[in-house]
């Protein structure tokens, strides 16, 4: 069954329903989120009427307290749905089967034809999916998709990630058979319609282990101080159309999903890894940003629009560093040019006000069985800002122009990704908390305060308070989305930005591919859906993102679990009354260390305004930064939790941090904490 509810197409609705997600809770009772005035509505579980827990549904208030303003309602229509795949278990009769989820959201065992357990037997582990549910019946009628196997647990648990953020682990038969069908051979007629730059220089930057290469870059020179610079990006939606299987499908994922061990694509690999990819000595249908440039870095002229390419190399960034670093290699001439241009870009972004923080990523070395044996922490060196800066240009530029077209002085409905102006009520207390490390803030515009942040990210280099302020000022920004509603990218400091490099992974770009493409022919497409899209693909990234930090997670706990008892050199990450957050400087893995275990060395309070656990006996702090040695005590796989001890090392506890260490005084001897309290993060 698709998201879509089939059931409900074609209604007419009520204009006295709402429309909102439904949450349920452990206790079964349920709450549909709305965006209306009024507040959520609360929904018993018999009025459920065949949704479950992340369904989109409209809803019919049918009590309201007058005393309190809370509602009461009943689900009238399951609009969309957030997940229709399942892992659990399998009961297999003689005459029947049941579905039992491993959900801890209340929702009813799926029934199983026989015919439809595609080799299931009794208590298998199983991967299930719906594929009937209408109010006549009280129990959900579906199909077993895969048998897991026992020794998988890994791949298990990254699969039941993907399920549980509304991620279908494989596309559906129609889906495949209609990429199948799509020509692998380009016409000559089509050729005839683009701009044909084959006989360009062009090359491909990507990761080691990619193997969908969606942009590429040309590079040709015109005079002695101009350059041709293309940036040419897989054109998807020449081979996704709208209204097509392969459309709906691609827009209901929204977006990949990269996990430490798998991609789960959001289009078959026949188009990603195949007709789409820019492989290289092969002719591929791109569309493109085509840009004059000179040496200073100054955009003369640039042209937007369908070509074809072929590409002459692909290289991988260590290969791309290495000719930056070593000035010489394969093109070493072009790629040293674009590389002085990307960084001349750079500099002239965080000049103009964009924010220059940085982030860590880590990747996994994994075994063939997919087990993490070690941890590496991914640095951004030149080679990949030399496409990054490139793919901005072309975004901001595509977005620029389309800003422009008017039709009937209307603008044209398209999905710019914004970012907002920092949260005031985060930023106080964050520019409270600098201050007593001596950093000023000016907030009397957007722009001063941009620039103050830039200006402490540079002056805590190298300092003890660096990792501390980093962390929180990151947590004081807005997150960026799409929308249709343009009030440009602040992080960015661009006025107009959207996502055009990437159509292969993200749903967002292969609409503006096409809303410019419209406007490119002279017939702007007007899109009443847009912002409702947008909003779909957002919600979409967001659960993508969250898929990445589970997978991460896990993959974590997984690698420390070999190491329990070691002990490791951490910086905190985060405070809370109950305890701290440890994250480990070599491997990036966090784990909390419970107020309970550090009861036998004095009685600690949370200090807010100070992000530190302070002991009431001793005034031994606990802040946000601070490096600590820990124990790793404890693994759990299944919560995906790592649990450590705090390690009191009085000897090196005084280097490690710039202001002086109390050292605690035991008031008896410590006995190791049994368990940690499962509670959120006070400050995240």
């Amino acid at each position: 069954m698709s998201k879509k509810d089939k059931s409900s197409r074609g209604k007419k609705h009520d204009s006295d329903l709402a429309k909102g997600v439904l949450e349920i809770t452990r206790s079964g009772v349920g709450y549909v989120v709305t965006d209306s005035e009024g507040g959520d509505i609360f929904v018993r579980p018999n009025d459920f009427n065949t949704a479950l827990n992340g369904d989109t549904v409209r809803v019919k208030v049918v009590r309201e307290n007058l005393n309190n303003g809370k509602r009461e309602g009943r689900v009238t229509e399951v609009v969309s749905r957030k997940q229709s795949e399942f892992i659990g278990h399998i009961q297999v009769s003689s005459n029947f089967a049941f579905f039992i989820p491993d959900s801890d959201k209340p929702m009813p065992d799926l029934y199983i034809p026989l015919d439809k357990l595609n080799g299931a037997k009794d208590k298998d582990r199983v991967l299930a999916k719906i594929t009937k549910w209408d109010t006549t019946n009280k129990k959900p009628e579906g199909e077993i998709v895969q048998v897991l196997l026992a020794e998988q647990e890994s791949d298990i648990a990254m699969k039941g990630i993907l399920v549980e953020n509304g991620f279908p682990l494989v596309f559906e038969d129609d889906v495949m058979e209609e990429a199948l069908r799509l020509p692998d051979v380009i016409s000559a007629s089509e050729i005839k319609k683009r701009k044909d730059m084959r006989d360009v220089l062009t090359f491909t930057i990507d990761p080691v282990d990619a193997r969908d290469f969606d942009d590429a870059i040309s590079i040709k020179k015109l005079k002695i101080d101009l350059y041709e610079i293309g940036v040419h990006i897989a054109d998807v939606s020449h081979y996704v159309t709208p209204g097509s299987i392969l459309d709906d499908d691609a827009y209901q994922r929204a977006t990949s999903v990269y996990l430490p061990d798998r991609v789960n694509p959001m289009l078959p690999e026949r188009i990603s890894n195949e007709l789409c990819s820019l492989r290289p000595k092969e002719d591929k249908l791109t569309f493109s940003a085509v840009f004059q440039i000179n040496l200073k870095g100054n955009v003369k002229d640039f042209w937007l629009g369908r070509t074809v390419i072929h590409s002459d190399h692909r290289y991988t960034y260590e290969d791309v560093q290495e000719i930056i670093e070593k000035k010489e290699g394969l093109y070493s001439e072009e790629v040293l040019l674009l590389n002085d241009l990307a960084q001349g870009f750079r500099a002239a972004r965080f000049s103009d006000g964009a924010i220059n923080f940085s982030s860590t990523e880590v990747r996994f070395k994994l075994d063939e069985k997919g087990k993490p044996i070690g941890i590496v922490v991914k640095e951004s060196k030149e080679a990949h800002q030399l496409i990054e800066e490139f793919m901005l240009l072309a975004n901001k530029t595509v977005a620029q122009y389309v800003s422009k077209v008017k039709v009937n002085k209307k603008e044209v409905p398209f999905p710019y990704r914004i970012h907002d102006v920092p949260d005031e009520q985060k930023l106080t207390p964050f520019i409270a908390f600098a201050a007593k490390y001596g950093h000023k803030f000016d907030t009397s515009t957007p722009e001063k305060i941009a620039s103050s942040f830039n200006q402490m990210l540079e002056d805590v280099k190298g300092k003890p308070e660096q990792h501390v302020l980093e962390s929180l000022g990151i947590r004081t920004m807005a997150k960026a989305v799409y929308s249709a509603d343009n009030i440009g990218h602040y992080g960015l400091a661009f006025e107009h930005y959207c996502h055009f490099t990437s159509p292969i992974r993200r749903y967002p770009d292969v609409m503006v591919h096409r809303v410019l493409e419209s406007c490119l022919e002279g017939a702007p497409v007007f899109d009443k859906k847009m912002e409702e899209k947008c909003k779909h693909c957002s919600e979409m990234e967001r659960s993508a993102m969250d898929c990445e930090r589970a997978g991460n997670k896990y993959k974590q706990v997984e690698f420390l679990k070999e190491h329990i008892g070691e002990e490791f050199l951490g910086v905190i990450s985060g405070v809370s009354g109950f305890g701290f957050w440890v994250e480990t400087v070599e491997h990036k893995c966090e784990g909390l260390v419970s107020i309970t275990g550090l009861s036998d060395y004095d009685d600690f309070r949370l200090i807010e305004s100070e992000y530190s656990l302070v002991g009431r006996r001793s005034g031994r702090k606990f802040r946000m930064g601070d490096k600590v040695y820990i124990k790793v005590v404890s693994a759990n796989l299944a919560k995906r939790q790592l649990d450590f001890d705090w390690v009191l090392k009085p000897e090196v506890d005084e280097k490690l941090n710039e202001e002086t260490v109390v050292k605690p005084v035991p008031t008896r001897t410590r006995s190791k904490a049994k368990g940690s309290e499962k509670k959120k993060r006070k400050i995240e």
